[in-house]
């Protein structure tokens, strides 16, 4: 743990918050942001969970006045950790622990044990404590730790090497208890509010059960999912399997493993939530399919500001600039190679067109390499420009539209922003991108198509719709007209502020005593 920037004694909300705000630009961080500067009446407290410190440089957002206290834990930094001290000869471990142990695993292991491994875990948590029963030293260092470790890679491990079993095992668990230390000594707060399932949802679950206070899920994206995203793209994963033994239809014992301890966690945080929040209807119905009880779960779209974007419209140029913007992280989710591709076309098409790339490029630094490594071979040096980081309202008057090529999204602010400054935009089919271009049946959908939707991974339907739109200045007019409709009337920040302050209040209702 780092020392903490702010301390306090209590707080009215601890946002537990996984890789995002204040570090790391991007969506769900605006949304974090935006969130906490909407309740000025309220105090929160800050969680930060991290990888290792190193990953993440200088706070990328100002923490607000009402942000009391924040604490910064990183899980894979592991240098002074109990688990990696000399192995004590007289560590032995307790029996029966150790079998709830394996019942517990077993649970995990089993799509119908999961909502039952909740409340074996409520039962070992107040061992899991420094010099407990179920320590993280004696889960690493005990004779019977060592059995039931050996025992299980014996069972149940498809891989050869019990080296890379070992030490997956052993990470895996690490960081266990060290949420278990954070949830021990965090101050007392009145309501849990985690951003995501995984490893905050996993502090969120431990601290529900602690304290006996509320727990709030939001989802942006539906974490399980990005996770299988990122494992599968994953290098640090071994597959130790020779060539013949490999079966391209089915994924590796450790990714498996992974997939499965992650799909654990969100079934954990649902079970253990008050509220579960979704942006979009889809990804309740996905929640809902994962485990989530559905009388818990309900939507609340994502809402900006309107005001600060709507006065942007008086300083667009009379002509449609020919500009294709892609405002984001430079990361593979995004799929920026896409956009790079589709600009071959539509350069083809319209010589004076331009791409831009708004957005940070030193998350992934060597996917951001291979991306301007692809602008130079495709010959587009002059045409496609990365910007680094920009101020969003500068930048909308200048644009014709607002390109999303990513392969996994949720409800995408920047689209909305775009609406608001008067900007159609082009996105993938992913996440709510389709209502938000096309709208919801109804109503919505009358409003008409704010831009246009495309395959994930298809460059040339890309381009095809984004010429569609910039060379007819009639049809652009109209996405221009629709979208600004459809953000006003279905997307404003009061609207998402006001249902969040109901919700907020419910569980604030519920306090009493300390936290």
């Amino acid at each position: 743990m780092i020392a903490p920037m702010r301390q306090a004694e209590h707080a009215d909300i601890a946002l537990l918050l996984e890789g995002t705000f204040p570090y790391v630009r991007g969506g769900v961080s605006s949304w974090i942001n935006q969130m906490i500067r909407a309740f000025p009446e309220l105090s929160f407290a800050i969680v930060f969970i991290g990888s290792t410190p190193d990953s993440y440089g200088e706070m990328a957002y100002p923490l607000p006045d009402n942000v009391v206290h924040m604490e910064c834990h990183y899980l894979f930094d592991f240098a002074g950790d109990a688990g990696e001290r000399p192995v004590k000869p007289s560590l032995r471990g307790d029996a029966e622990i150790f079998r709830q142990v394996a019942e517990l695993h077993g649970k995990l292991k089993s799509p119908q044990g999961k909502h039952q491994a909740s409340a074996m875990l409520r039962t070992l948590m107040p061992l899991m404590q420094p010099g407990g029963k179920l320590s993280a030293e004696m889960f690493a260092h005990s004779d019977l730790a060592w059995t039931f470790l050996t025992d299980n890679y014996r069972a149940f491990c498809t891989d050869p090497s019990f080296t890379d079993y070992f030490w997956t095992v052993r990470i895996m668990h690490l960081s266990i208890w060290k949420l278990a230390a954070v949830a021990e000594q965090l101050i007392p707060a009145k309501v849990f509010h985690t951003v995501s399932t995984g490893y905050a949802g996993l502090l969120g679950t431990m601290l529900q059960q602690r304290r006996a206070r509320p727990l709030l899920v939001s989802e942006h994206g539906i974490y399980t999912k990005e996770r299988k995203i990122d494992l599968f793209q994953s290098q640090w994963i071994r597959d130790n399997r020779s060539v013949f033994e490999r079966d391209a239809a089915q994924i590796g014992y450790f990714r498996d493993l992974w997939m499965r301890f992650f799909m654990a966690l969100g079934q954990m945080c649902y079970d253990s939530a008050s509220d579960i929040v979704a942006l979009y209807e889809g990804n309740r119905l996905r929640q809902i399919g994962d485990g989530a009880p559905a009388n818990k779960t309900c939507t609340i779209p994502n809402g900006i500001h309107l005001e600060r974007f709507a006065g942007l419209r008086d300083k667009r140029p009379p002509q449609t600039p020919p500009v294709l913007c892609l405002i984001g992280r430079v990361v593979p989710i995004k799929d920026v190679k896409t956009f790079i591709r589709s600009m071959l076309t539509v350069i083809e098409a319209m010589p004076e067109a331009e791409a831009w790339i708004a957005g940070p490029d030193d998350e992934d630094e060597d996917y951001a390499l291979e991306c301007q490594r692809l602008v130079a071979s495709l010959g587009l040096a002059d045409k496609v420009k990365f910007l680094g980081m920009q101020n969003v309202e500068a930048l909308m008057p200048q644009i014709g539209l607002v390109v999303l090529s990513s392969i996994s999204e949720a409800l995408p602010l920047v689209v909305l922003e775009g609406f608001a400054a008067g900007v159609p935009s082009i996105t993938t089919e992913v996440g709510a991108c389709r209502e938000l271009i096309y709208g919801r049946a109804g109503e919505d959908a009358a409003l008409g198509a704010a831009g246009e939707v495309v395959p994930i991974a298809n460059p040339s339907a890309l381009a095809q719709a984004a010429l569609s739109l910039l060379q007819n200045p009639v049809r652009w007019r109209a996405a221009q007209r629709a979208g600004i409709a459809r953000v006003e009337r279905y997307y404003s920040q009061t609207q998402m502020v006001g249902t969040y302050r109901a919700l907020y209040d419910k569980l604030l209702a519920q306090h009493g005593g300390a936290g």
